[in-house]
């Protein structure tokens, strides 16, 4: 993908969710019950924990209830300022995954829910686990969620933005979406797959620990996960 494309696609991003923050937020008020095992098993007590594109700062109360210490992401400014009336105590910091503002080695936990898929190219997401690498300290883990796309509409979408780019009509990469937002915006997704999410963290260093396919109890909302160490 260009690299200007792609810069454009992060600042799309994040001005697609400084538009839509206030139904965005509506709609994610709690934790996703199907991922709470990621916190539920590797977070304990005095853990210090980096929450990358944390919205509305939900996982903020699940994090905490751990014992461990909390620290928000996002480069929203909108959602950002959302997460702070809704969980005054936190520290939520206005940021950029891809320039992560902290020091070497500070934290022992991050968490990177639904946000991998919002980062284009190979490069950029690179360029974001050699971040996530930088700041985890020794033996830290690195969780990771994105979405399992497999609804009807998404592969039709799909479809849609493959034979485009085969035509040359489109500056995606492949396997590249755009999804309506409620007639709002259409916000960027790639479409992973479990391998091509392993192989991007083992080339990135890491070592895979756990990875799997988590689905709620309506079955329509499916994400694929890993749980990688440093």
């Amino acid at each position: 993908m260009d690299k200007d494309y792609a810069e454009y696609l992060i600042n799309k991003t994040r001005d697609d969710y400084n538009l839509i923050s206030d139904d965005f937020s509506r709609t994610r008020m709690n934790a996703w019950e199907e991922i709470k095992f990621l916190f539920d098993n590797y977070l304990k007590a005095g853990d210090k924990a980096l929450d990358i594109g944390c919205g509305n700062g939900r996982y903020y109360d699940l994090i905490k209830s751990k014992g461990s210490f909390y620290t928000g992401l996002d480069n929203s400014g909108k959602l950002v300022e959302i997460a702070r009336k809704m969980h005054p105590s936190a520290d939520f910091v206005l940021g950029e995954g891809l320039a992560l503002p902290f020091s070497d080695s500070y934290f022992n936990r991050i968490f990177a829910i639904a946000f991998l898929h919002h980062i284009p190219s190979k490069e950029l997401r690179l360029k974001f686990l050699s971040e996530a690498k930088r700041t985890l300290s020794s033996g830290g883990t690195l969780i990771i969620t994105v979405w399992k796309f497999h609804r009807i509409k998404e592969i039709f979408l799909l479809l849609k933005y493959t034979l485009l780019k085969l035509l040359g009509i489109s500056k995606l990469g492949f396997k590249d979406i755009f999804e309506p937002w409620a007639n709002k915006t259409k916000r960027y997704y790639h479409w992973f797959s479990k391998r091509e999410l392993e192989n991007l963290a083992k080339q990135s260093g890491f070592k895979i620990i756990k990875s799997g396919i988590a689905k709620n109890k309506k079955n329509n909302r499916r994400n694929i996960y890993i749980v990688a160490e440093k």
